[in-house]
């Protein structure tokens, strides 16, 4: 019997190579790790509240080692590959982001966990864009862009020679495992020397930034590895004090006693020294992220969150280089009061997603759910939001690329075009929370012998 390893254990062993390497290329990425490991075991100690319902949502073991990476891609056959490394990890594509509604020249998935169980192994996830060529104004340069793109191939031989084993046998022994991560790593390696010359570096970087860090490199290197902390303000505090320049301000919802979503903020990206074919440079792309997760949000919460953040970006407007930060900030404080700040009303009214679990074995016969909660018989804790979020996606490229005056593409949403060059559909996170929310309350009630209650979750109507 040949020694197989899960995808789980695979995921596990890839990001915490990725992170090994990150490190090494980014040396600013460690020291972030170090202070966001200092604020979350100083959060945990002055919350015991908040350290016992990461407890029973079995989120404190996965809180170390949990990472967000984001990469781009340049062609329909590098997406559908990068699809196929991250199928072997357990990994599958949910939510379509079209970042072009922020002037972003990209289209998005995230490749994670779905299962509930894998989540709480490792939720390892990397955020995926695919470069929009077709959005440029300039189509003798996109032109360019996609020949030069399709010259390059950005996974080893070996990486595909272990794909094709792996989706003919449906799993890897530990020995190729191990040879699959080294082998999928140098995909995501950064290289100091470009694929282009100076000057046609620069007519992409005058297309756009992003654009420019796609084309012009071997391939789709890391461009940030993001730690998740518990409190986000201390670490964009904290920062300063080790070296680092934070945005201005944290893209998301203002702090909350409950965390709904996601909040992100970034040190500012490095300038790198580049080859251009003989000419130095530099180039300006990759940069540290830290998040702070939240309750994922039902529709009518999310449109309530669209509403509140719509409201505050309407008011007040931040600069390229922070200035009206803290109006900004303010009028965000101002706005989100309108949005529950307790997990009672956000569960009662329908706003966020919950995970459902039995307290001990079965008990009389209640009259609702809200008794069974109320008695203590039955808990319910709210599902950690595992995607992403398009405004705060870009605008912590924008904070990065040193330029507002790049955001000048219309809306131009294609799903069908990604799914295609993805070669499957994605998934809706909404159904897989929906589907965790009604399933852990139907198995909570089978163990405490509810089952005369109806189970009826509002959770995508």
């Amino acid at each position: 019997m040949t020694d197989k390893m899960h995808p789980d254990d695979i995921r596990t062993l890839f990001s915490s190579a990725m992170s090994a390497m990150y490190r090494q290329e980014v040396p600013q990425y460690g020291t972030l790790i170090e202070l966001v490991r200092e604020v979350n075991a100083a959060t945990l100690k002055d919350n015991p509240e908040l350290h016992a319902r990461l407890d029973a949502a079995g989120e404190l073991d996965r809180l170390d080692i949990e990472r967000h990476g984001a990469i781009r891609v340049g062609t329909a056959e590098e997406l559908f590959n990068i699809g196929r490394i991250f199928a072997v990890m357990g990994m599958f594509p949910v939510g379509y982001y079209d970042l072009s509604v922020a002037g972003l020249p990209v289209h998005s998935t995230a490749f994670r966990p779905v299962e509930h169980s894998a989540l709480a192994r490792n939720p390892f996830r990397v955020f995926t864009s695919l470069i929009r060529l077709d959005l440029l104004k300039d189509q003798a340069l996109a032109q360019r862009a996609a020949k030069i793109l399709s010259e390059r191939s950005i996974v080893t031989p070996r990486a595909l020679e272990l794909l094709d084993a792996a989706e003919a046998s449906g799993d890897l022994s530990a020995e190729d495992a191990q040879e699959f991560v080294r082998e999928t790593l140098e995909t995501f390696r950064w290289h100091s020397g470009a694929t282009v010359s100076a000057d046609t570096y620069a007519a992409l970087v005058g297309a756009h930034r992003l654009i420019a860090d796609v084309v012009s490199f071997h391939g789709p290197h890391i461009n940030h590895l993001t730690p998740r902390t518990l409190d986000i303000d201390a670490v964009q505090k904290g920062m300063p004090s080790k070296g680092m320049a934070p945005k201005a301000v944290i893209e998301g919802p203002p702090r909350r006693s409950t965390g709904i979503l996601l909040r992100q903020t970034s040190f500012k990206a490095l300038e790198e020294p580049v080859n251009f074919g003989g000419t130095k440079g530099t180039h300006t792309a990759r940069f540290g992220e830290i998040e702070q997760r939240g309750a994922a949000l039902k529709p009518a919460g999310r449109a309530l969150y669209d509403e509140c953040l719509s409201k505050a970006r309407a008011r007040v407007s931040v600069g390229l280089h922070g200035e009206h930060a803290h109006e900004y900030v303010a009028a965000l404080e101002e706005e989100f009061a309108a949005f529950p700040d307790d997990l009672t009303t956000l569960r009662r009214e329908n706003l966020a997603f919950f995970r459902y679990s039995a307290k001990g074995g079965a008990v009389a016969p209640a009259q609702s759910i809200e008794a069974l909660i109320d008695a203590g018989h039955l808990i319910a804790v709210p599902q950690t939001y595992e995607d992403f979020l398009p405004v705060s996606a870009a605008g912590i490229f924008q904070s990065n690329l040193g330029s507002q005056e790049q955001s000048t593409f219309e809306q131009s949403a294609n799903r069908a075009a990604f799914e295609k060059a993805l070669g499957a559909e994605v998934r809706d996170e909404l159904s897989l929370y929906a589907i965790t929310e009604e399933s852990s309350l139907k198995d909570a009630l089978e163990i405490l012998g509810q089952t005369h209650l109806k189970v009826k979750i509002r959770a995508v109507a």
